[in-house]
């Protein structure tokens, strides 16, 4: 998922809070009526999570006033999981933001609870171009019938973060890296990579007589939570290329966790803490991956390419940031899941045609642009990616290992069904058991069981 990472959290509400002193807004209810107008000014609330986009979506607002005088943006900036309570809560007390940054691990309920606003008639009229985004991304946010709720804004992909420095003492080149194989039997080269890379604090690698992997100091790999549901980063580019995934298509009405291909590749990726090669859950809990890759602690992370710009600013005289595809599996391919966010429209909202304007604004290529400039994620309109790949290249980073899955069609689509947050509740206990070690992947049949019977 498209998570800030904790340490960002303070960072970003500062900046929320100075960014929307100096566009003129205000948090203060008193500045306007109760429905969000203030004289011939009507404010549109906003709410997003990642502090990283926040300087971005500040320049749109402005620019977006400027050009509608009449309009003015309040942003909020919140971290993951209060950002979810509030959106959620806000609903039943009326209190919910105008627009709000999106993510289909909640959207399916919101759309099935009627909690937020049909998009369909303010295409029609203002004869939007659905073909500008990437394929895929439109239909991500229509229901089971193809009605859209929302305007795609980015897309991610996953791939492999990782310090070079730490590899090149290995003796790996970075085509090493970007050829790496995976099968769930032996692991292939990537295991083998991943091994060699692990170092206990004798200074004794992981493929070396007399490794203690009870007293490791360099993982070759971090575990990232447990994957939950979903596996975003952690194993669904794993499980892609044996071809399985969550459900067959979007909006499925049954899950597919009781496949044999699923429980091979959780199995080989808790054999990894088994051997030392990662980190156990308990020892993860709690910690930044990415303080790891950048501490020299984990050699090489799995994450979205959201997270790049966070990476590569970090840059130090022991971290050399680095990105390789994700590993070649049995199929002869590398694969990612695909995901992208997108702005909702609050049924709550006294002012939806406001709420609109903004909604298509941050639809367009004025501000992916704007985005795309700042190069920290990728734009969902496909010019604007091509922006972004640009400005990314212009800071040195090459993005090629998460582009590349769009262009060559390996991706999977991030799960998209109803009952989501009930199917987390079971598959996410479930998942921290097994990579725990107090549960085998035997329990992932029962688990199915009842995420199956929740449609039933």
């Amino acid at each position: 998922m498209k998570k800030a990472i904790g340490s960002l959290a303070m960072l970003g509400l500062a900046l929320g809070t100075l960014a929307a002193c100096s566009s003129g807004t205000t948090d203060d209810p008193s500045s306007g009526t109760s429905d969000g107008t203030d004289g011939d000014v009507t404010t549109i609330s906003y709410g997003l999570w990642d502090s990283n986009q926040l300087p971005a979506y500040q320049q749109c607002a402005a620019d977006f006033s400027a050009a509608n005088p009449e309009y003015a943006v309040d942003i909020e900036q919140i971290g993951w999981d209060d950002y979810w309570t509030k959106v959620t809560t806000g609903f039943v007390s009326g209190e919910s933001y105008d627009v709000f940054t999106s993510h289909v691990a909640y959207y399916p309920e919101f759309q099935k609870n009627g909690q937020v606003l049909p998009l369909d008639d303010y295409i029609a009229a203002d004869g939007l171009d659905m073909s500008i985004y990437q394929d895929g991304l439109v239909e991500l946010w229509q229901s089971p019938d193809g009605v859209q709720y929302g305007l795609p804004k980015d897309f991610d992909t996953v791939s492999l973060f990782y310090n070079a420095q730490l590899t090149e003492e290995a003796g790996y080149t970075a085509e090493d890296l970007a050829d790496l194989t995976w099968n769930p039997e032996d692991g292939g080269t990537y295991e083998e990579v991943i091994a060699h890379l692990t170092i206990d604090a004798n200074g004794v690698r992981g493929d070396e007589p007399g490794f203690d992997k009870d007293n490791v100091a360099q993982y070759g790999l971090w575990m990232e939570g447990s994957g939950g549901a979903d596996g975003q980063t952690q194993w669904s580019f794993l499980t892609a290329s044996l071809g399985w995934t969550q459900t067959d298509e979007p909006w499925a009405t049954s899950y597919n966790y009781d496949d044999p291909a699923f429980a091979e590749t959780i199995d080989w990726w808790y054999s990894l803490v088994e051997k030392g090669y990662m980190p156990t859950f308990a020892a993860q809990e709690g910690v930044s991956w990415a303080d790891q890759l950048i501490a020299g602690t984990a050699a090489i992370v799995p994450n979205g390419s959201w997270m790049t710009g966070y990476v590569f600013g970090s840059a130090s005289d022991t971290f050399t940031p680095a990105i390789a595809p994700t590993p070649i599996g049995p199929d002869g391919s590398s694969w990612s899941m695909l995901n992208g966010l997108a702005d909702n429209i609050s049924v709550t909202t006294e002012n939806p045609d406001a709420a609109w304007a903004w909604v298509k604004y941050l639809g367009s290529a004025e501000c992916q642009d704007v985005v795309a400039d700042a190069a920290v994620v990728f734009p969902a309109i496909k010019t604007s990616t091509e922006k972004a790949v640009t400005a990314f290249e212009a800071n040195g980073v090459d993005v090629a290992a998460f582009t590349d899955h769009v262009s060559e069609g390996t991706t999977v689509l991030f799960p998209i069904t109803d009952y989501k947050s009930d199917v987390n509740a079971i598959m996410g206990p479930t998942m921290e058991a097994i990579m725990s070690g107090s549960a085998g992947t035997d329990t992932l049949v029962a688990a199915n069981d009842s995420v199956n019977a929740l449609f039933q």
